[in-house]
């Protein structure tokens, strides 16, 4: 039997070791399922206790993805013989992938993160998590989350809101695919090398001086990614994010109704912009409206709290929300023709908006509140 998750150290000239997650389901792109999560929080708990392990690296199996997402057909499956109600299988799957997340964020040991590929959702979570995080000239990027009846969950209440002008708004209602300078722009990615030099990267690692200083070695993770990435065989391309920041901002201007007709009624020959705008418009109403609330949260909101108002919008998104039928379009019927609960924007009512806004736990009974 194939482990969906591998977990290898290897030894460096300095003594130290490096701590190596392989996410290991090739077929499924390396969408992350509840047994994986939990292997990997045990794991990397371990790693961050052991002073043998200097930095620990994220990668993921084959050639096409570091990991597309989160697997949420069990969860589906829960949800639809539970209508209208929580499900341990939701509370239990997005409870420990945000503890996994927060995990990694506050992780201390210098954390690399190999985004060659597909990166979309929850991989995208595990991305942003790292200290350092790099992309390649195959780097797909994005927070498809509307077209699932979901929103871009996994922190991106934090890092999205951080991005430059409306962006990440933009890439919460269109789940537009970035590339690698669209990542660099919004700081998702921090360091760019080809996609073939992996393997002298690993090498790399081996060579450098670690040591029981944490702060010593992310600047020597640093200092080496800076060297590889001056002397990368790979062209960095345009990032039309950066490109066309101006008019993505007053595309995103104003309240939920205008950015509505904004898009809707957008004209454009940009192939990338007709993609964003096609699937905006055929992306979940009710959606529309949770991307538009998590837009406008506080910016001083901690990460920790992040999560928490994250985790209740989520397991309502499957017992109320229009989760189970984008997923039943899109991953098991795919029939890719989804029936939302609110036919357009205009229709949805403030009670339905409220309703998955509104967390089901009292604020002490909280799954989070120990982050």
């Amino acid at each position: 039997m194939t482990q969906d998750v591998i977990f290898q150290t290897l030894g460096t000239l300095s003594g130290k070791s490096i701590g190596v997650v392989t996410l290991n389901i090739e077929k499924a792109l390396n969408a992350l399922n509840l047994d994986m999560v939990k292997a990997m929080t045990e794991q990397l708990l371990a790693w961050q206790q052991d002073a043998s392990i200097a930095c620990v690296v994220l990668d993921g199996a084959g050639e096409k993805a570091f990991c597309a997402g989160g697997d949420v057909r069990a969860i589906y499956h829960a949800s639809v013989a539970m209508p209208n109600q929580m499900t341990q299988a939701a509370c239990d799957f997005f409870t420990l992938e945000y503890q996994l997340d927060y995990l990694l964020h506050q992780y201390g040991k210098p954390v690399l993160v190999w985004g060659d590929g597909i990166v979309m959702g929850g991989g995208l979570g595990l991305m942003a998590a790292g200290s350092h995080r790099v992309v390649t000239e195959r780097s797909r990027i994005a927070m498809p989350e509307i077209s699932i009846g979901l929103y871009p969950d996994v922190g991106g209440s934090y890092f999205l809101n951080r991005m430059p002008g409306k962006t990440g708004l933009f890439l919460g209602l269109t789940a537009y695919n970035m590339n690698a300078a669209d990542a660099l722009y919004t700081a998702i990615g921090n360091h760019f090398l080809a996609s073939d030099e992996k393997e002298p990267l690993f090498d790399a690692l081996a060579d450098v001086q670690w040591n029981d200083d944490k702060n010593h070695n992310h600047q020597s993770l640093t200092q080496l990614l800076i060297r590889l990435q001056d002397n990368t065989s790979a062209k960095l391309p345009e990032s039309p994010l950066e490109q066309f920041q101006p008019q993505i901002d007053l595309l995103m201007a104003g309240e939920i109704e205008d950015v509505h007709h904004q898009l809707s009624s957008l004209s454009t020959e940009l192939p990338w912009l007709q993609r964003a705008q096609k699937t905006a418009m055929s992306g979940s109403p009710l959606s529309w409206f949770l991307v538009f609330a998590q837009s406008q949260l506080d910016q001083d909101m901690s990460l920790a709290d992040c999560f928490k108002w994250e985790l209740g919008i989520s397991v309502n998104c499957c017992s109320h929300g229009d989760f189970c039928e984008g997923v039943r379009a899109l991953l098991i019927d795919k029939d890719r023709t989804p029936q939302w609960r609110f036919a357009t924007a205009e229709e949805v009512t403030e009670e339905a908006v409220v309703k998955l806004l509104t967390s089901p736990w009292l604020p002490e009974e909280h799954p989070l509140n120990h982050l």
